[in-house]
């Protein structure tokens, strides 16, 4: 890609943003020298590394590269048999320990995150080394004991003859003869040996060596010659130890330098995954999305077959709170955008915000625009954007871009993407727009897609007659005398300059004279613009109305629907205890009758009397077992289109609710607890229930099959939950689990959803290899509650989820 581009369309600073997410200094410099691809294949690649990447961080947050160091500075200088400390042993094994774990961690989730499981598969440390300074140096950073059998027989050896050492000189200092001698009973050291403090008026009288003396004179601190030999043996020792550790660091060192080239490949690999969880926590925070990227499509002679669509595209490095987003899509004829408006309307940020997606996009970047965008894949991107914004330009200046746009147009071709900001400027107003018409048609008969802002308007006219090449405006508030930042493709910018001058107060009569002097087609144009502006800010004006008002409407039908199930819950709570004390009362009846008919039986006598009576007690005893379900609403008229927030009956679970939200083959509604999706044939308008029969002689819905079924099950097995317990909920997402354990949630989740009476649930699997959603199916057709299955459909998750009918019988 153009170096200088990409410092004018400030690329670098999205880079330092990037940087900022790494863990280590290996993954950031990755990010700094992240380059756009010009390969599809690979630009694809990498948003679907950054794509699984921000799954993996949605399931596991916590995920990173542990404690992974750059350690390749360290690798080398052991591959050159330069001694390595002990801490710098640890940053290796901490490294490489981290590693392996996440190289185990990603091959469990290979079906789900095949290329980061790929990338895991580099990860796998040389074997032996971790284990080797696991079992030399302590996590301290201190060389251990066990080391090695000499360094341990060293230590023992050490801790004896210290022993001695400080037991000879605590016999000295503790001599009643010999310690009124000293200026102090301690034992010190001077120059590694140990001494005590003998004062100065008793030198000589204790044989020794003196080795100090303190300031003021009156203390020497002395070696007593019995214990020399002592102090030499316990030194001696140290010197040993200290070169067995030091044979011990360079046998590690040589151990690394060896595996110097997988160690620095394993680094590189941690950073490569860094830079994806970097890439994903960016995403996150810009609120970006996945872009299409695509090929060149073969089209007319005269179309590169580049393709542009951006919608609600922000640019990334202005605050997400403020900046206006733009809908940028150029249709199957157009390759071209020529954008026309005032000064500091936003021209200069559209263009950059363009070739910034492009950017963004072919690095592997999501971008700050809605999903559904598509981008071409483009050789290169030239730019030649100035940040002046005055009129009063230099001829150094119009030389720069003179020079700049005559490299860009040496190196630009149908694959390239071109922006010029303020064609043309900086020169005679006329001579400018002449040589910007020559420049655009240059680019028209090259077939380079190319996006242009000027303040010329020969060039409106121009892009309206040239095929390829479309208008667009910065829309302006004349009343506020305010940019809104607004791109608005297919029409050009009007020229404000009389407007403007005639709302700040410039005399009228002088208005009208300069509005005289303009040529009326241009006036008339201006005027019809002018209009059309007009009629498009009135329409976006109501639109928002209207879209405020729907929502409105739509938090007022929230509002009253919980309400009403309040009032529902309320309702269904005094009916249910009022059914629990009837089904009370009814067995004391059923008891106090058992009990007459044990007394008539024991006189011997007829029990004719009490059989009416039993019939109606069990009458009663089916009655009140009944379950409460919602009330009964009025009958609409059937022949209008459903709508959402309108009340329903499920046919299949005799249970009413709210539709939520109305697809093409079915809608959502709410029941109770419960969101459920189901077909419209499943769908009864509140009232149609008469209709259809739903309602027994009591007034409750009736119970369907389904929920008869499950009621049996339980009287045959009374562990069983209720049939009114609440929902498991309409999906179950087992991604990630083992075969075993993926079917036995399913199970529990499947006979829960049987006995909560649910039409269907989607099972979520993932799609990866294919095994656990073969696992999956298998199960679901060997149970005996469920129907049938098939795949979702490609808004509920495509062959990645396996949609559950319950309901055999």
């Amino acid at each position: 890609m153009d170096q200088k581009t990409l410092f004018t369309l400030e690329y670098d600073k999205v880079l330092e943003k990037l940087a900022d997410y790494a863990a280590f200094s290996a993954s950031a410099d990755l990010a700094r020298n992240l380059r756009p691809s010009d390969q599809l294949t690979e630009a694809r690649e990498r948003q679907a590394l950054t794509t699984e990447a921000r799954f993996l961080l949605s399931v596991f947050a916590d995920t990173t590269v542990g404690g992974s160091r750059d350690i390749r500075p360290l690798v080398n200088r052991a591959a050159q048999h330069g001694m390595l400390e002990p801490t710098d042993l640890l940053s290796i094994k901490y490294t490489l320990a981290a590693a392996r774990d996440l190289s185990r961690s990603l091959a469990e989730q290979a079906e789900k995150l095949p290329l980061l499981a790929q990338l895991g598969s580099q990860l796998p440390p040389p074997p032996g080394i971790i284990e080797a300074i696991t079992r030399t140096i302590s996590d301290r950073g201190e060389v251990q004991d066990n080391a090695s059998p000499r360094l341990s027989s060293l230590r023992s050896e050490i801790r004896v003859a210290h022993d001695r050492l400080m037991t000879r000189l605590q016999q000295m200092i503790s001599d009643p003869h010999k310690s009124s001698m000293l200026q102090e009973a301690i034992i010190t050291q001077r120059n590694g040996r140990y001494v005590i403090p003998l004062r100065a008026e008793f030198k000589g009288r204790i044989k020794s060596i003196i080795h100090d003396q303190s300031s003021s004179g009156a203390t020497l601190f002395v070696e007593p010659l019995v214990t020399v030999e002592l102090n030499n043996r316990w030194h001696e020792l140290q010197l040993a130890e200290r070169d067995e550790i030091r044979r011990i660091l360079l046998e590690l060192t040589d151990m690394i330098g060896n595996e110097a080239i997988p160690i620095r490949e394993i680094v590189f690999n941690l950073a490569r995954f860094d830079l994806a969880l970097m890439f994903a926590k960016y995403a996150e925070d810009l609120e970006a999305n996945e872009p299409e990227l695509v090929a060149f499509e073969k089209r007319t002679d005269h179309h590169p077959g580049s393709i542009i669509r951006l919608r609600d595209a922000r640019h990334p490095l202005l605050d997400s709170q403020k900046v206006v987003p733009i809908d940028v899509e150029l249709d199957e004829n157009t390759f071209g955008l020529v954008i026309t408006g005032p000064n500091t309307g936003g021209k200069t940020v559209s263009l950059k915000t363009v070739g910034l997606m492009v950017l963004m996009a072919q690095s592997g970047l999501h971008i700050p625009a809605q999903s559904g965008s598509r981008l071409s894949i483009f050789k290169n991107v030239y730019a030649d954007i100035g940040d002046e914004q005055s009129i009063e330009q230099s001829l150094s200046t119009f030389s720069g871009h003179i020079t700049n746009i005559t490299r860009v147009l040496k190196h630009a071709d149908a694959h390239c993407l071109v922006l010029f900001d303020e064609l043309g400027s900086g020169t005679d107003p006329q001579e400018g727009s002449a040589l910007a018409r020559a420049l655009l048609s240059y680019l028209v008969r090259n077939k380079i897609t190319c996006f242009v802002a000027t303040h010329y308007p020969e060039l409106k006219a121009f892009a309206h007659n040239t095929p390829g090449i479309i208008n667009a405006s910065m829309e302006f508030n004349l009343q506020s005398l305010k940019p809104t930042y607004h791109l608005m493709v297919g029409l050009p910018g009007r020229s404000n300059a009389l407007a403007i001058s005639e709302r700040l107060g410039l005399p009228l009569e002088i208005v009208e004279d300069a509005r005289s002097l303009v040529d009326p087609t241009e006036l008339r144009a201006e005027d019809l613009l002018n209009e059309i502006h007009r009629q498009r800010g009135i329409a976006r004006k109501e639109r928002k109305n209207a879209e405020k008002s729907r929502m409105q409407a739509r938090r007022v039908e929230r509002e009253l629907n919980e309400r009403l199930a309040k009032v529902d819950l309320e309702r269904l709570t005094i009916l249910e205890n009022a059914r629990i004390a009837a089904e009370d009362q009814t067995r004391q009846l059923g008891e106090e009758l058992e009990a007459i008919r044990k007394e008539l039986s024991r006189a011997k006598l007829p029990l004719d009397t009490i059989k009416n009576l039993s019939d109606e007690i069990e009458q009663i005893e089916e009655d009140v077992s009944l379950p409460i379900l919602p009330s009964r609403k009025k009958t609409i008229d059937s022949q209008k289109p459903l709508s959402i927030g309108e009340k329903i009956m499920v046919r299949t679970l005799g249970m009413k609710g709210v539709l939520t939200a109305i697809g093409e083959e079915d809608a959502e509604a709410q029941l109770g607890n419960l969101r459920v999706r189901v077909s419209f044939d499943d769908i009864l308008r509140a009232g149609e229930e008469d209709e259809q029969g739903i309602e027994n002689e009591s007034g409750q819905p009736k119970i369907s099959a389904r929920a008869r079924k499950a009621l049996s099950i339980m009287n045959e097995n009374p562990s069983r939950p209720s049939i009114l317990h609440a929902s498991p909920g309409m999906e179950l997402d087992i991604r990630g689990e083992m075969s075993e354990d993926a079917i036995d949630k399913m199970d529990r989740f499947i006979e829960s959803a049987y006995l909560s009476g649910m039409p269907f649930v989607r099972i979520i699997h993932g799609k990866g290899t294919g095994k656990l959603r073969q696992v999956v199916r298998d199960a679901l057709s060997k149970s005996s509650l469920v129907d049938r299955w098939e795949s979702g459909t490609d808004r509920e998750g495509g062959d990645g989820v396996t949609v559950a009918f319950m309901g055999k019988d």
